[in-house]
């Protein structure tokens, strides 16, 4: 169905939050196949802290830009949890066989896969645009890094 050669790198906190989905997926009795391709790339992936998350890698709610190899467009892509898809908007659900693919990837990374129709396609991550995770840890890391408020700007504040 699809193939991808190189490992993808997942934030410890998309990760524990996708195996969930993936595993409930697992559960029902008609299993469906992006389930088992999302567990599958999630068994295989390198997780890293938020903080460490390089941020040209694709992550939950990252805004991209990719390049489908047949038609050679490059289109916007936001990827999201199930029931956030809206594929006129360019919300590709992680639990469909494209967002599962593109979890971990990083710029200039593609992967291949057979349509239903057997073309084999080929799509190539060209740039991820926002990632609100590793911006979420920056920040943090800014305010943390912020010096603190001295006792008299403290005071002045209060009156």
């Amino acid at each position: 169905m699809y193939a991808s050669f190189v490992t993808p790198t997942v934030s410890a906190l998309d990760h524990e939050r996708l195996l969930r989905i993936a595993s409930a997926g697992l559960r029902i009795r008609r299993v469906p196949p992006s389930a088992k391709l999302l567990a599958s790339e999630l068994e295989r992936a390198r997780v890293v802290s938020p903080a460490s998350l390089p941020p040209n890698v694709i992550s939950m709610h990252s805004i991209f830009d990719f390049r489908d190899g047949i038609t050679v467009q490059i289109r916007r892509g936001v990827l999201v949890y199930p029931g956030e898809e809206d594929e006129g908007l360019g919300r590709i659900s992680v639990l469909s066989p494209l967002g599962a693919a593109l979890i971990g990837l990083a710029e200039g990374q593609s992967f291949q896969w057979r349509s239903a129709t057997g073309v084999r396609r080929t799509l190539q991550v060209i740039r991820v645009v926002h990632q609100p995770e590793r911006a979420s840890a920056d920040e943090e890391h800014h305010a943390r890094a912020a010096p603190a408020p001295m006792q008299s700007e403290l005071m002045r504040s209060t009156r």
